[in-house]
C-alpha cells in the first residue's frame, strides 16, 4: 500500500511540475487582414484559445478577447512588454490593439501568471 501510495504521489508531483512549468505547443492562428487591419478572436476558459497569435506588420491590430471564465485569475490579461494590463469582464468581448510596428515576439498572461500566450509579429 506503501508502494502504491509513493507512486501516485510522484506522478502528481510530475504532472504538477509539466503543467506549470512544462512547454505546451498551443493552437496557432494567423489574423484574419483585409486593406486597413487585422483581428483575432480568442476565447478566455480555462486558459486562452488560441495561445498563440500570428499578425502581419505595419497592419493595425486588435485581438478580440471574450472571457467566459469566472475565475479571477484569468479577469485580466498582460503583456508587460506593451505596457497593457486590461481588464476581461465575464461574458463580454474586450478589445486590445496591438502596436505591429516592431516584428517580435510578444508574451502575454493572466493576472497570476498562470496562462499564457504569444503574439509573433511578422
Amino acid at each position: 500500500m506503501k508502494v502504491i501510495t509513493l507512486i501516485v504521489g510522484i506522478m502528481a508531483i510530475a504532472f504538477i511540475a509539466w503543467w506549470f512549468l512544462g512547454k505546451h505547443d498551443g493552437n496557432v492562428e494567423q489574423a484574419k487582414v483585409n486593406s486597413t487591419n487585422q483581428t483575432v478572436n480568442i476565447q478566455v476558459k480555462g486558459g486562452y484559445s488560441p495561445e498563440k497569435v500570428v499578425l502581419k506588420k505595419g497592419v493595425p491590430a486588435t485581438l478580440n478577447f471574450k472571457r467566459l471564465d469566472s475565475s479571477s485569475c484569468l479577469d485580466h490579461v498582460i503583456f508587460s512588454d506593451l505596457g497593457i494590463n486590461q481588464e476581461l469582464p465575464k461574458g463580454q468581448v474586450e478589445q486590445v490593439k496591438i502596436d505591429t510596428s516592431k516584428a517580435g515576439e510578444y508574451d502575454w498572461e493572466c493576472s497570476m501568471n498562470m496562462f499564457h500566450g504569444k503574439v509573433i509579429v511578422k
